[in-house]
């Protein structure tokens, strides 16, 4: 492919044309690459799971909900930097696009190192508050510890691969997440067992994966779209404002499901050992069987902001059906699928007869509730691309506060760790539907405000 010149015209790809296939396209490419990124943790748990110690399993599930808030920071980051840039390509401003992205990168990066460093000041202490003790607490530890050098890379990882998908390049998005994939399932065994260094090993494959996939998306934004300009002081000030008014609420919004898995693994952790590391491999298996839903909002976001910027309202609303749709036929297949295995499922982790009963239960009965979760992943994508980031913020801190904590308390009153499962799949469907409904109001009141033109078929 021949590389285009600076300044050269790349077009709003996602005002025309079908916006179900622009649906089925972005989340596909976007789902291969965080699939394989999300199966590759899973065989890092695995392969954890072959040392036969509990409290590394249990390790991995106290560290992964603090690691988890670390992509939630970057994750906002990158959301405001890929609404802006595609709201800017919708417009036709691709000059305004380039420093917006730019900028974004920067501010990434530097969000990324000072989570970091304050997760490995405060590591103890966090892992203590999250029910953390004994030896698991110090395996926690050393893992965070090893894996924070990687935080800023992965944070400048997700920034230029949702810059990617809003200039409308989702095949070499996708390429950034499974680098990340291909080199975790490399170094894993490596540094786990060969080297020995069992799960600091683990810690270390993702920091070397995490600078491949920089490296790698950061060279395809530059070298194939010149999207990536020499950063300037008084271009990241100006844009500071603009992004971190989507940033912020983004960030507070991403957090909240981290929020609400630490609070589930505060109240399991009172169920012993074998309860967390249920819960830790539960939480490595949905994003496998689920990627498809989770990359909906990443997938959705740019072509949602493109008709925006565009003033395509009506393509706007069809993209959110489109989405809903997609997402909920989706869970249903793989529901079904999931139903048909979840009895085989402990046995692949050497889980105890009480995490494996806990495992299976959850793949049986809560696992169809992800078609909800999935409607409220579009409509929150519609929130932060329609200019109301805060909106997103609210429903997922609702869904983590108001819906997570009394549930849960009152799921575990009920039937201990198995109602605290029950609890989390009624969070779900309360909150996507509610989701769902103010996203179609919001884009019905916006277009009852601005004339409409195009075809969203």
């Amino acid at each position: 492919m021949s590389v285009p010149a600076a300044g050269a015209r790349i077009g709003a790809r996602f005002t025309t044309g079908s916006t179900m296939r622009h649906v089925v396209v972005m989340t596909a490419t976007s789902a291969i690459g965080l699939m394989a990124m999300f199966l590759v943790d899973l065989a890092d748990l695995w392969f954890l799971t072959l040392l036969n110690q509990i409290e590394i399993t249990a390790a991995i599930g106290f560290a992964g909900t603090i690691v988890f808030s670390n992509m939630s920071v970057g994750l906002g980051m990158s959301i405001a930097a890929g609404a802006l840039v595609a709201q800017a390509m919708g417009r036709g401003n691709e000059d305004g696009a380039r420093e917006t992205a730019s900028a974004a990168l920067c501010l990434s990066l530097f969000t990324g190192l000072i989570v970091a460093i304050g997760i490995v000041v405060f590591a103890r202490p966090l892992l203590a508050v999250l029910g953390a003790s004994g030896e698991a607490l110090e395996l926690a530890r050393a893992y965070l510890i090893t894996i924070a050098p990687g935080f800023l890379l992965l944070a400048g990882a997700i920034t230029v691969s949702f810059v990617l998908r809003a200039v409308g390049d989702p095949r070499r998005a996708m390429y950034v997440t499974l680098v990340t994939a291909i080199a975790n399932a490399v170094l894993d065994p490596i540094f786990i067992f060969w080297m020995d260094f069992g799960i600091t090993g683990a810690a270390l494959a993702t920091v070397c994966a995490n600078l491949a996939s920089f490296a790698v998306g950061l060279h395809a934004l530059h070298r194939h779209h010149r999207f990536v300009v020499r950063p300037r002081i008084a271009s990241v000030m100006t844009n500071l404002r603009p992004i971190m008014r989507i940033a912020l609420p983004a960030i507070a919004t991403q957090l909240a499901t981290p929020f609400a898995i630490a609070y589930m693994t505060r109240i399991t952790a009172a169920f012993g050992n074998d309860a967390v590391a249920a819960v830790a491999v539960i939480n490595r298996l949905v994003p496998v069987a689920f990627g498809v839903i989770f990359s909906l909002s990443g997938a959705v976001g740019p072509i949602i902001g493109q008709n925006y910027g565009a003033g395509e309202l009506d393509r706007v609303r069809q993209t959110l059906k489109d989405g809903m749709v997609f997402s909920s036929l989706y869970t249903v297949a793989v529901s079904a699928v999931m139903l048909l295995v979840a009895g085989y499922m402990p046995g692949w982790f050497s889980a105890t007869p009480a995490a494996a009963e806990l495992i299976t239960f959850y793949y049986t009965f809560i696992a169809i509730t992800w078609a909800f979760a999935g409607a409220q992943f579009v409509a929150q994508a519609a929130f932060n691309n329609l200019d109301r980031p805060q909106w997103s913020m609210w429903f997922n801190w609702g869904k983590a506060t108001i819906g997570t904590i009394p549930l849960l308390h009152l799921g575990a009153l009920w039937g201990g760790v198995t109602g605290v499962m029950v609890g989390m799949g009624a969070v779900n469907m309360i909150f996507g539907l509610a989701a769902a409904i103010t996203a179609f109001i919001l884009v019905r009141k916006m277009a009852m405000q601005t004339p409409v033109t195009g075809d969203a078929r």
